[in-house]
């Protein structure tokens, strides 16, 4: 709404929360004011502030597609003061969100392109806004293809999703977990993301990479990437760990030249290459 306050919250209702992984949840959110519901929009890519009143905010993405309408969904692990206590949460409790901002995954450049997602462990949630967005406008763009990872079979996120995507006959799914993270009835691959994408060895011809995960991951991820042929301009990531008030004002995002809450979280790896080497 034009005349809203840009620090005062959203006031949201808990309808749905889903154990996803240790101290892992989605919580699915509802506005209470019918008014705001209708003339909430946001664009994939796009992050929230999400506050438990008493404790403070915490900045993560907007997990659901902008197609799905009435709600937003969030996921989040357990680590701090403040998603602590949302963790806590029952379904009813009431919430804050703040947003959205930041930029957006550019879907509508992407058309008539193959589409390449790569994520890792809770990094997922960013991506699945992307990967539900481009599965409902299904017709816009060639393959799909995911190769998701996560430490251990135990810390697979969506995994309710996995299952539906692996049977999907428009989209490639390959998951695996990192070596020692298998299960006895675990099916399958084993092996570390970087790793299982060189195997892979994706290609680049007419294909947008978009990459989301640990630090560690992306750091070995997008130079294969560039190995395997695709272009620094075909590559993009997000720095949403890097988002911090949603206004730029604090400073805390500032990031060479750019501030990450205003001119991302979204970067192609052109444009990170342009930013200091600790990004």
């Amino acid at each position: 709404m034009a005349d809203k306050n840009p620090y005062l919250p959203y006031l949201m209702r808990v309808a749905k929360i889903t154990e996803e992984a240790p101290a892992v949840k989605t919580f699915r959110l509802e506005f209470v004011n019918p008014e705001e519901a209708a003339n909430f929009e946001f664009f994939t890519g796009q992050f929230g502030l999400y506050s438990s009143f008493g404790e403070g905010e915490s900045t993560f993405c907007i997990a659901s597609s902008p197609t799905r309408k009435g709600y937003i969904e969030c996921t989040f692990r357990a680590v701090g003061r403040v998603t602590s206590s949302l963790a806590t949460k029952e379904e009813g409790d009431i919430v804050g969100f703040r947003g959205p901002y930041g930029n957006l995954f550019p879907l509508d450049a992407w058309r008539g392109k193959n589409l390449l997602f790569i994520a890792g462990g809770i990094a997922l949630p960013p991506l699945r806004s992307v990967i539900w967005n481009c599965l409902d406008r299904r017709e816009e763009f060639e393959n799909i293809s995911v190769v998701y990872g996560a430490r251990s079979v135990a810390d697979l996120v969506y995994k309710h999703e996995l299952r539906e995507w692996e049977g999907r006959p428009d989209i490639d799914l390959v998951v695996t977990v990192d070596p020692g993270g298998e299960t006895p009835d675990w099916t399958g691959k084993v092996g570390f993301v970087p790793t299982v994408v060189e195997q892979l060895a994706p290609n680049c011809a007419n294909t947008v990479a978009i990459v989301c995960g640990p630090p560690i991951m992306i750091k070995f991820t997008l130079p294969l990437l560039e190995k395997l042929g695709f272009g620094p301009d075909s590559i993009y990531t997000t720095l949403e760990n890097r988002m911090k008030c949603g206004h730029g004002k604090c400073g805390r995002c500032n990031t060479g030249e750019s501030y990450v809450c205003k001119d991302g979280p979204v970067y192609t790896l052109e444009q990170l290459q342009r930013l200091p080497a600790e990004y």
